[in-house]
């Protein structure tokens, strides 16, 4: 979105952009106020049962679906509790070949970044008394232009709020600093991952994607993928949702590169409240995709924003843009499509994003 246009016409296609939330999918959502009777179940915590997604929320007075309460009334990293000391020595399993595909793209693709993000300058800095020292540093680093995590506070609903609750004063950039990616980062992710390659599912039955239009994938074809695959998931599993986006655009030409950062229209999973709940159902940690928004966008007039459910709602982490070509070709060459996954996010506080520095260990 680098082009320059009329103030007017920029702010429209911004309010397209995922940091700024669409006004057609506010408008939608907002219309699905919490008109229903608040939830009369006490809250749970973390080594009970988990509820259904029609069973949400156990706090009353939560919005409708919501797990705010779920983990704790203070709790700030949502569905990362799900990751046990259990589940992840379970995880351990997942490791078979010991191969080790490291998941972020270099952080200057994409180039030119995509929503209005700017691009970082790298300065290489040699100590004047001392030549054989180096040092570096960063400037204009946005830390969500390149493969990234979604802290919780990157996306609140416009009507109900952020997550579990938190008021508007208490978060990062509107005074306080809660919900913040260092809550991940003190945390760490680790746990099993699953792979779910819609691109060689596609390929397979053929069916293709237009990677230059804000087409859907339904959420048929994301389960007949994992079915395909022989693979199940498990309560805790962090879900990799590979479309084939980064393959298309490191072929793509600048001509195409430059016209995704001037207005970012990209294909992925159905954003609708059928997806949230069957995310929800089987109780995954987190989701991540190599697509640059997760889901379709922009949003068409009246359609859901699954960032809403996701984040602000469950608490569930979204990654994008990570760099899935490498353990894709593997797990179609040995048919495995778990493995053991390792995220360590920068540690900055109140930070709304950052690189996942995520591997896959097999």
């Amino acid at each position: 979105m680098a082009k320059s246009k009329p103030k007017k016409a920029t702010a429209k296609k911004v309010a397209k952009a995922k940091p700024r939330v669409k006004q057609a999918a506010r408008k939608a959502v907002a219309k699905k106020r919490v008109n229903k009777a608040p939830a009369r179940r006490p809250a749970v915590t973390t080594g009970h049962k988990l509820p259904s997604y029609d069973e949400l929320p156990v706090r009353p007075g939560a919005p409708q679906g919501s797990a705010w309460g779920l983990f704790g009334d203070s709790d700030e990293v949502g569905t990362i509790n799900l990751l046990s000391p259990d589940r992840v020595r379970a995880a351990a399993a997942s490791i078979r070949s010991g191969k080790v595909f490291a998941l972020n793209l270099p952080i200057n693709i994409p180039d030119p970044p995509l929503f209005t993000r700017g691009k970082h300058t790298h300065t290489v800095k040699i100590f004047p008394n001392a030549d054989y020292v180096l040092d570096d540093y960063l400037d204009n680093f946005y830390p969500q232009a390149s493969s990234q995590w979604d802290a919780l506070c990157h996306v609140k609903h416009p009507v109900l709020g952020a997550y579990n609750g938190i008021p508007d004063h208490q978060i990062t950039g509107r005074g306080g600093t809660r919900l913040g990616i260092d809550n991940l980062a003190r945390r760490g992710i680790a746990g099993r991952g699953v792979l779910a390659d819609i691109a060689r599912h596609y390929e397979r039955i053929g069916k293709t994607i237009n990677y230059t239009r804000a087409e859907s994938i339904p959420l048929e074809d994301l389960e007949a993928t994992l079915a395909a695959e022989k693979v199940s998931l498990r309560p805790g599993d962090i879900l990799l949702i590979r479309i084939g986006w980064t393959q298309f655009y490191l072929s793509a030409s600048e001509e195409v590169k430059a016209e995704l950062a001037r207005e970012t229209v990209v294909p992925g999973i159905e954003g609708s409240a059928r997806v949230a709940r069957w995310l929800w159902n089987n109780h995954v940690a987190a989701v991540a995709s190599d697509s640059p928004a997760l889901e379709a966008l922009p949003k068409g007039e009246g359609e859901e924003f699954l960032h809403f459910h996701m984040l602000s709602f469950f608490g569930m982490p979204i990654g994008e843009m990570w760099n899935l070509e490498g353990l894709a070709e593997d797990c179609a060459a040995d048919r495995r499509y778990d493995f053991f996954l390792t995220s360590a996010p920068l540690n900055v506080p109140g930070g709304v994003g950052s690189p996942p520095n995520a591997l896959a260990i097999k």
